[in-house]
């Protein structure tokens, strides 16, 4: 089925206003191959006619369809390794000895399109080890959000196959995971318990959540973003991030350090002014 130019750009407007994600004209051939499957099986005779399907299904879950086969969901574990040596060595004793200060004890992440679950869990099992070593009191929460439903079921279920603990250190693969002996692992119990896996859309005005985080993970999210949507993002980020929180971006993003809200601390790391 082909994709007209003016089919393209409803398509690409759409998905732009309800999901923040920018497609060049470069991206006709991923929209093409993303949903020509859903075009099909639905009986569609046109992009267009299947445009029309979704703005106009009142309940939404033609949105939410939509949403989950345009996004992309390409990560593993322990990716961008420098950050985690940062969080465990620096931003961990500096939010610990502050939340001693105060007489708390609970450290809450959250990792804003986590995709199938691996940098929570990476997140998880290097917060266990750090607590079992240097703070036993602490207790740390894990918010994994995503858009796409496929993958947050995934994430949920904590199954994976050996190719993809690969990049898990040995010792955490030993104390945090389980083999199924079918060519496959489960991140145990003692490590999912610490993550909630929900769908959210990040173009949202207000993010539902009662209290502010110490730290978010948003990483390699914002290089589907135009640079005045990274902007706004960067600004709900800030409304939900403690004073002297920290915001992790991947590497090869950046932030405009001219807004005021956060100071540079190292290449995709930043911290809450």
């Amino acid at each position: 089925m082909n994709l007209s130019a003016r089919e393209f750009h409803l398509i690409k407007n759409l998905i732009y206003d309800k999901f923040g994600i920018n497609l060049g004209e470069h991206k006709k051939s991923l929209i093409v191959q993303r949903l020509h499957k859903e075009l099909r099986n639905g009986g569609f005779s046109s992009f267009e006619d299947y445009y029309h399907y979704v703005t106009r299904d009142a309940s939404g879950q033609a949105l939410h369809v939509l949403g989950d086969l345009i996004s992309t969901n390409h990560t593993y574990f322990f990716r961008e390794e420098a950050h985690f040596d940062f969080l465990r060595k620096c931003a961990l004793p500096q939010l610990d000895a502050a939340l001693r200060g105060r007489g708390e004890k609970e450290l809450r992440i959250w990792c804003a399109g986590c995709s199938s679950g691996e940098e929570p869990y990476s997140l998880s099992m290097m917060l266990s080890d750090y607590a079992a070593d240097n703070s036993p009191g602490i207790e740390f929460y894990i918010l994994g959000t995503d858009i796409a439903s496929p993958a947050l079921q995934k994430a949920a279920a904590g199954v994976y196959s050996s190719e993809q603990i690969s990049q898990i250190p040995p010792l955490y693969r030993l104390h945090y995971l389980e083999n199924l002996f079918d060519g496959r692992w489960r991140v145990k119990q003692s490590i999912r318990k610490r993550v909630l896996f929900r769908r959210l859309n990040l173009m949202r005005r207000e993010y539902p959540f009662k209290k502010c985080f110490q730290v978010i993970f948003c990483r390699n999210v914002m290089i589907y973003f135009d640079a005045f949507t990274r902007e706004r993002l960067a600004e709900r980020f800030s409304r939900c991030l403690e004073p002297e929180g920290y915001l992790f971006i991947g590497h090869s993003e950046t932030l405009d350090r001219s807004s005021g809200l956060y100071r540079f601390v190292q290449p995709a790391v930043y911290q809450k002014i």
